[in-house]
C-alpha cells in the first residue's frame, strides 16, 4: 500500500523499517504522551505484529511509515486499528520523530490516511484518544475535522501516574 500527499508518502511497514520503528519508540520526546520507553523485546514484538498484511476486518493494526516525498527521509509512523464489524469504526494514532515536530507532517499524514479510510475503506467514523495536555496532537486532530467528544478520567497509566484521555471523533464526510 502506498498513499501520497503533497509532501509525503505513506507506505506499509516493512522489515527494513526496523531502525525507524526502534528510533520512534526510543525517542523520549516522541513517547512523552504515549508511554515510557519500552524494553527492546517489547518493541520487537510490536514491530513483528505490525508487519502482518492488513485489511479492514483485521484484528491487528495497520502501520504506515511516513516519508518525505523529496529524498525519502522517514519522519514517523501512523496507523489504525479497525472495528469493522459491526461498527465500521477505526481508531487512528501517529508518532513522529521529535526532530520533525511542528512542520505539519502529522496533520498532512492524518489527512491522507483519513481520506483513505473514509473513501476507500468506507469507515463511518474515525476515533482517537489523546492524553489530556497533548496540545500538539489535539491541534493535529482538530485541523483534520476531529471533534472533542469527551474526557475519560484516570483512563491511562502513564509512567506510574493516572492521566485523563481526550476522546476525539470524526464522522465520514463522504457518506
Amino acid at each position: 500500500m502506498q498513499l501520497t500527499s503533497e509532501r509525503l508518502v505513506l507506505t506499509t511497514l516493512q522489515p527494513e523499517d526496523w531502525s525507524l520503528f526502534l528510533q520512534v519508540h526510543s525517542d523520549e520526546t516522541s513517547m512523552q504522551f504515549i508511554s515510557g520507553i519500552p524494553q527492546l523485546a517489547d518493541i520487537r514484538q510490536r514491530f513483528q505484529t505490525r508487519l502482518a498484511p492488513w485489511q479492514i476486518t483485521s484484528f491487528h493494526m495497520l502501520c504506515l511509515v511516513i516519508r518525505l516525498k523529496n529524498g525519502g527521509e522517514c519522519v514517523g509512523l501512523i496507523g489504525t486499528n479497525a472495528e469493522w464489524v459491526p461498527f465500521r469504526q477505526a481508531e487512528v494514532g501517529y508518532s513522529l520523530l521529535s526532530q520533525h515536530f511542528g512542520q505539519g507532517y502529522g496533520s498532512e499524514a492524518l489527512a491522507t490516511l483519513s481520506e483513505y479510510l473514509f473513501r476507500e475503506c468506507e469507515f463511518h467514523k474515525l476515533k482517537a484518544q489523546v492524553v489530556e495536555g497533548n496540545q500538539a496532537s489535539r491541534r493535529v486532530l482538530e485541523k483534520n475535522g476531529f471533534e472533542l467528544e469527551g474526557t475519560l478520567r484516570h483512563n491511562y497509566l502513564l509512567r506510574g501516574e493516572w492521566v485523563n484521555d481526550w476522546v476525539f471523533g470524526r464522522i465520514n464526510p463522504f457518506e
